[in-house]
């Protein structure tokens, strides 16, 4: 079972030491605007996750920009952005940097396991794949076409060329959509394509606009390669991302910079505990801050 972390330290974690009493100026976590910047990818459920947390906090305006990877973590570089939300954290070389430029490193953590999930259409009837296989179709080896959300800079690319082709180069087959939206709409015009998508655009069974995706693409099974069991072929699903069953997972992280408890640190302390946790296990990804478990009971009747 992936190992969890810790739960989110509550507000005023992020005081520095030396910083005394704060400004009258400064927003609050619970009293002022700020600007982030959050993967593509994961839009459909940080986009939730804005809408309750502006529903409990209304004196709070987060406004958000959706961007590749990339152009998140170039964002973060500028004083207008305070908070992003990536698939990775900083490098050492990054945060030592920040340090350098800030006085003090940006805070940043895991708050879900998200997972890229390979999409076909529905009529096909190959569903099952190795990672071999995916690495042979993203290499070029097997011409099938494949759609990703961009050629460059977004985290599903980083990902896949990390992972799969270990740094290596796309085949021409493989091209790039405007955005995770494109690449659904691509693979169900055209039926011989593989996608690749971030799982909270297609894996939200309560979601009315993936409801509709789900009847003309389907999610393929990928070979699960910690599996004791050969064979075994895994849909990207809460379960499987929990007890890495599913290859293709991936962390979400949150990057603030932020030393002072401000409206970011309000809304990474809501997205770290219950309700925000709650948030992302309804959207079928991997809560990492709360383990939700599900237990038995016999109600004794009068």
């Amino acid at each position: 079972m992936r190992k969890r972390l810790p739960i989110a330290l509550l507000i005023g974690f992020l005081i520095s030491c030396g910083a005394g009493k704060q400004p009258n100026n400064r927003d609050t976590t619970i009293n002022g605007a700020i600007q982030i910047c959050v993967d593509e990818s994961f839009q459909p459920v940080i986009a939730e996750q804005l809408k309750v947390h502006h529903a409990a906090y209304p004196n709070t305006n987060i406004r958000v920009t959706y961007q590749s990877e990339a152009a998140c973590l170039k964002a973060l570089q500028d004083d207008s952005t305070r908070m992003v939300v990536v698939a990775r954290g900083l490098t050492e070389n990054e945060a030592t940097a920040y340090q350098k430029n800030l006085s003090f490193k940006p805070l940043y953590g895991i708050l879900a396991y998200d997972a890229i999930a390979v999409i076909i259409h529905r009529d096909r009837k190959d569903s099952l794949f190795t990672l071999q296989q995916l690495t042979d179709i993203l290499n070029g080896s097997n011409p099938v076409p494949a759609i990703m959300d961009g050629m460059r800079a977004t985290s599903t690319v980083r990902f896949l060329k990390d992972s799969l082709l270990k740094g290596g180069d796309f085949g021409k087959n493989v091209v790039g959509a405007l955005s995770s939206k494109d690449v659904i709409t691509n693979v169900m015009n055209h039926p011989d394509a593989i996608g690749f998508v971030g799982m909270s655009w297609v894996g939200d069974v309560y979601d009315k606009e993936q409801r509709a995706y789900q009847k003309k693409i389907s999610l393929a099974r990928i070979e699960c390669t910690q599996c004791e069991e050969k064979g075994i072929y895994a849909k990207p699903s809460q379960a499987t991302i929990t007890y890495g069953q599913y290859p293709l997972s991936r962390p979400l992280y949150y990057i603030l910079k932020e030393n002072w408890a401000g409206v970011g640190t309000g809304l990474m302390n809501f997205m770290s505990l219950e309700r925000g946790q709650l948030i992302f296990r309804r959207a079928f990804l991997a809560p990492a801050k709360m383990d939700f478990k599900v237990r038995s009971g016999k109600i004794k009747e009068q």
